[in-house]
C-alpha cells in the first residue's frame, strides 16, 4: 500500500486536472485515478457527433494561468468536443499533469480510517493507496443511464449511449437510426445522424425549450481583443449570477410594452445560447415574466417547424422555460422538416419493449438499425455514488444521501472527514460557468489545506448542524424561483425513486463565492479542525 500521499484525487476531468495541478503547486502529493485512456473527462466520453459546448469558448476555460490564457487560440464561439478534448490535453501536456495521474483505473471504493484518520482508497486493479485527504473530482454529469427497457439484450442491431460514443465513429450511413431521450445530447445529435441516416426516428417523452446557438467561427480580432481584456473578464465573470460576462437586463418582462419587450426577446434570440434567460431579470422567479419568454420561444419553433402537427409536439407546455437546462441547438427543429426524420411522442404511450429488430410504442414497431440512447445522466449523485465511499462508523455516502443529499457549502459531507466533493451537490456548479466553479472549489480547498499544515493540523469536517442548515438555505433559495416546477435532473426526477431534492444552489456564482469566502475568513466556520493524533478533533 502506498502511504506517502497527502491527497487522492478521484477523476481527471478539468475538475481533477486543475486540482492535480494547483494542489501540487502548493506542496502536496497528489495522485489522480482516471478511469478514461486520457484526461478531458466529460469531454473525453461524449464523442457523439454535433457534440459541443453551450458557454462560449473563451469563458469556458481556465483562468488559473494568464500564460494559458494568452497561448491557446479558440478557433469558434462554441467549442466542439474534439476542440475541448484537445484543450484538455494541451493542458495535461503544459503543466506535466500525466505522471500523477493512473488510466484506465476506477476508484471502487473508498473507506476512512478512524484509527489513524486516513482514506484507504482501492482500485479495479487490486492497488491499494492511503491518503490524508480525498477528493472527488467524478463530474456532475459522468454516471450515464439507460433506462431498464424490456427485451434491450435480445435487440440484433447496435446500441450506443451518447456517451459512450466509440472513438472511432459511428457509421450510420443508410440504417434506420432511433434516437431515444431529446435532451441537450438528444438536441445535438438529432441533425447529424438524420443527415447520414437512410431514416431517423426520434422518441420524445418531453419536449425541451432550445435556442440557437448563432455559432460563428472567431475572427483574430475578436481573439486579440479577448485576450487584452481577459483579467477584466473573468473578474466580472466571478462576481456575476452565471459565471460568465454576458448581462442580464436589469428590467421586469412586466413592465414595459409590448413592441419593447418583443424587441428584448428578439434582440436576444439573435445573440443566442443561455443569453436569451438574461432577457429580464424576473425570467426564472415571476411565472406571469416566464410564460412571456416561452410563448416568444414557442412562437419561433412554430415558425421553423413546417408540419403543423410536429410542431405541437416539439412545443413545450409542462414547464417554465429554464425551469429545466436550456439546451443550446443548431438547426434542431430545422431536422423534422427532413422527409426522412419521423418524431414519436412516448408520453402517453410509452416505449413497450425493444424487439430483436427495433422497439414497440403501443401496437407500432418500428424497424431500426441502431439504436442511440440519449437519455442522460443520474446527476449530480450518481457519480459520488457509485464509488462505495465509507465515512466515520462505516456509514456509505449513499446511505447518508438515501433520503437527498445534504452537504455543507457543496464541499464536504458531514460524518466524511477530509473528504471534498467538487461541483457537488449544493453547489451552483451546474447552474454556472464549470471552470470557474472549479477553479473555486479548488482554489478554497487548497487554502483550507495550506491552512491545515500551518496549523499543524491535517483533519477536517463539516458539523451536522453547519450542513443541515445550508441544505434548509439551498431548498429555501430554491423556492424563490420557477426551479422546482419542472421534473428535472436538477430535482432528480429524471431517475425513478431518486429522492426529490432540489441539488443545485441557486443563489449565484458571487454571492456564493462570498459565502465561502466569510466562512473561511471566520475561521472555517462550520468545520471542526483537528489533529490526527488528538482524538477529540477539538476546534481551533
Amino acid at each position: 500500500m502506498e502511504r506517502d500521499l497527502d491527497v487522492v484525487v478521484v477523476g481527471a476531468g478539468f475538475g481533477g486536472m486543475y486540482a492535480l495541478h494547483h494542489l501540487r503547486e502548493l506542496g502536496f502529493g497528489v495522485r489522480v485515478f482516471e478511469r478514461g485512456s486520457d484526461v478531458g473527462g466529460t469531454w473525453y466520453w461524449n464523442r457523439y457527433p454535433g457534440a459541443r459546448c453551450d458557454v462560449e469558448s473563451v469563458e469556458y476555460s481556465y483562468s488559473f494561468s494568464p500564460e494559458l490564457q494568452q497561448e491557446w487560440t479558440w478557433s469558434q464561439r462554441y467549442p466542439t468536443q474534439p476542440e475541448m478534448l484537445a484543450y484538455a490535453e494541451h493542458v495535461a501536456d503544459r503543466f506535466d499533469l500525466r505522471r500523477d495521474i493512473t488510466f484506465d483505473t476506477s476508484v471502487t471504493s473508498a473507506a476512512y480510517d478512524e484509527q489513524h484518520d486516513l482514506w484507504l482508497v482501492q482500485t479495479d486493479r487490486g492497488e491499494r493507496v492511503a491518503a490524508r485527504f480525498l477528493v472527488l473530482a467524478t463530474g456532475v454529469l459522468s454516471a450515464a443511464r439507460v433506462p431498464e427497457f424490456p427485451g434491450l439484450a435480445r435487440f440484433h442491431g447496435e446500441t450506443h449511449h451518447t456517451s459512450r460514443w466509440p472513438a472511432e465513429g459511428v457509421d450510420v450511413t443508410g440504417k434506420r437510426v432511433a434516437v431515444i431521450g431529446t435532451g441537450s445530447s438528444g438536441i445535438q445529435v438529432v441533425p447529424h445522424l438524420a443527415a447520414q441516416a437512410a431514416h431517423l426516428t426520434v422518441f420524445q417523452r418531453t419536449a425541451n425549450y432550445s435556442i440557437s446557438a448563432v455559432n460563428e467561427p472567431l475572427t483574430p480580432e475578436q481573439v486579440l481583443q479577448v485576450r487584452e481584456q481577459y483579467p477584466a473578464l473573468r473578474e466580472k465573470a466571478r462576481r456575476s449570477f452565471t459565471g460568465t460576462t454576458v448581462p442580464i437586463h436589469r428590467q421586469s418582462a412586466l413592465a414595459v410594452t409590448e413592441d419593447e419587450r418583443r424587441a428584448q426577446f428578439e434582440a436576444r434570440w439573435q445573440l443566442g445560447g443561455f443569453a436569451f434567460l438574461g432577457s429580464f431579470d424576473d425570467i426564472m422567479t415571476d411565472l406571469d415574466a416566464n410564460g412571456l419568454a416561452a410563448a416568444f420561444v414557442r412562437d419561433k419553433i412554430r415558425a421553423i417547424v413546417r408540419d403543423p402537427a410536429v410542431a405541437d409536439l416539439l412545443v413545450p407546455t409542462d414547464h417554465p422555460i429554464g425551469s429545466k437546462r436550456i439546451c443550446v441547438d443548431t438547426d434542431y427543429f430545422a431536422a423534422f422538416n427532413r422527409p426522412d426524420v419521423t418524431l414519436v411522442s412516448v408520453r402517453d404511450r410509452p416505449i413497450e419493449e425493444i424487439t430483436e429488430t427495433g422497439l414497440r410504442v403501443g401496437e407500432d414497431q418500428h424497424e431500426l438499425d441502431v439504436l442511440v440512447f440519449a437519455t442522460g445522466f443520474d446527476a449530480m449523485t450518481g457519480s459520488f455514488v457509485r464509488v462505495d465511499v465509507r465515512g466515520r462508523g462505516g456509514l456509505t455516502l449513499a446511505d447518508k444521501w438515501a433520503a437527498g443529499a445534504r452537504t455543507y457549502l457543496g464541499l464536504q459531507v458531514a460524518g466524511f472527514p477530509n473528504l471534498f466533493t467538487m461541483t457537488g451537490p449544493g453547489s451552483p456548479a451546474v447552474l454556472s460557468n464549470m471552470f470557474l466553479a472549479i477553479e473555486q472549489h479548488v482554489d478554497w480547498i487548497g487554502r483550507l489545506l495550506v491552512h491545515l499544515r500551518r496549523h499543524g493540523l491535517d483533519v477536517v469536517e463539516a458539523t451536522a448542524e453547519a450542513e443541515d442548515a445550508w441544505t434548509a438555505h439551498v431548498d429555501e433559495v430554491a423556492d424563490r424561483t420557477l426551479y422546482k416546477q419542472a421534473r428535472s435532473w436538477y430535482l432528480g426526477s429524471n431517475v425513478p425513486g431518486k429522492p426529490r431534492v432540489f441539488l443545485p444552489y441557486a443563489g449565484g456564482v458571487g454571492r456564493y463565492r462570498k459565502t465561502c469566502d466569510a466562512v473561511a475568513a471566520d475561521g472555517y466556520r462550520g468545520f471542526i479542525l483537528g489533529r490526527s493524533d488528538d482524538r477529540s478533533a477539538a476546534a481551533v
